[in-house]
């Protein structure tokens, strides 16, 4: 068997990523998002879509920068 370090499996907490502000993502909502998405996962992947689309945006205005 192979011997591991002595720590605990536990993530470290400065390793472990905060579920992201829908709110401050997401501004002008009448409503709280942060309440309409408790769940830590689904906030994630609205962070990362968001992410995502802004990534694909930046990419599409290089290729018409590009076609110019």
């Amino acid at each position: 068997m192979e011997k591991k370090d002595d720590q605990p499996q536990e993530a470290h907490p400065e390793d472990k990523e905060r579920a992201p502000d829908l709110n401050a993502l997401f501004p002008g909502k009448e409503y709280d998002l942060n309440h309409l998405f408790p769940d830590e996962g689904t906030r994630k992947l609205l962070y990362e879509l968001r992410r995502n689309k802004r990534d694909i945006e930046r990419f599409i205005k290089n290729l018409h920068f590009e076609e110019e």
